[in-house]
């Protein structure tokens, strides 16, 4: 039997975090790339690729774990295929937010911080998304959806 350890970061990951470890002058700089190269291969950064990320900056877990949980747009638990991040700054709560988190959970049967049972959708709130000319706005996967009302919702879901 092998009792080799298979690296928690794939040969890939690390490829890609060294680039951009060229490109910062001290190692730590890379930190939320390096998070964010991980979560886009896995979907979200565990503890354990914490700790590997953490190993190879030269940094220490909680350190790292302190970046990770202050950018609200790194995963620190599994989140479903897509996620959904509805602004809910003054802007966008002025323009009926708040209403459309309502009608989001009642038709996804969801609330906030919570993950649809065929994991399909993850729904978080999110402070800006920066596009308060266009409010209320909200974001499902990569893709923006601007000047929303309760009835357009209906299409963003589809199935």
């Amino acid at each position: 039997m092998n009792n080799e350890r298979i690296p928690v970061l794939t040969e890939l990951e690390l490829s890609e975090i060294d680039a951009e470890l060229a490109h910062v002058p001290y190692r730590s700089a890379a930190a939320i790339d390096a998070m964010r190269i991980v979560q886009r291969h896995r979907g979200w950064v565990s503890d354990e690729s914490l700790q590997a990320i953490a190993r190879h900056l030269e940094m220490s877990a909680d350190e790292l774990d302190g970046i990770a949980t202050f950018y609200t747009l790194i995963f620190r638990r599994p989140v479903g295929e897509k996620v959904i991040l509805l602004c809910n700054s003054v802007t966008c709560w002025m323009k009926g937010c708040d209403k459309l988190q309502r009608r989001i959970t009642e038709k996804l049967g969801i609330g906030l911080a919570e993950t649809t049972p065929d994991q399909r959708y993850t729904f978080l709130p999110i402070s800006c998304l920066g596009a308060c000319d266009k409010a209320p706005v909200m974001m499902v996967g990569d893709d923006l959806y601007e000047n929303l009302a309760e009835q357009t919702l209906d299409e963003v879901f589809r199935s």
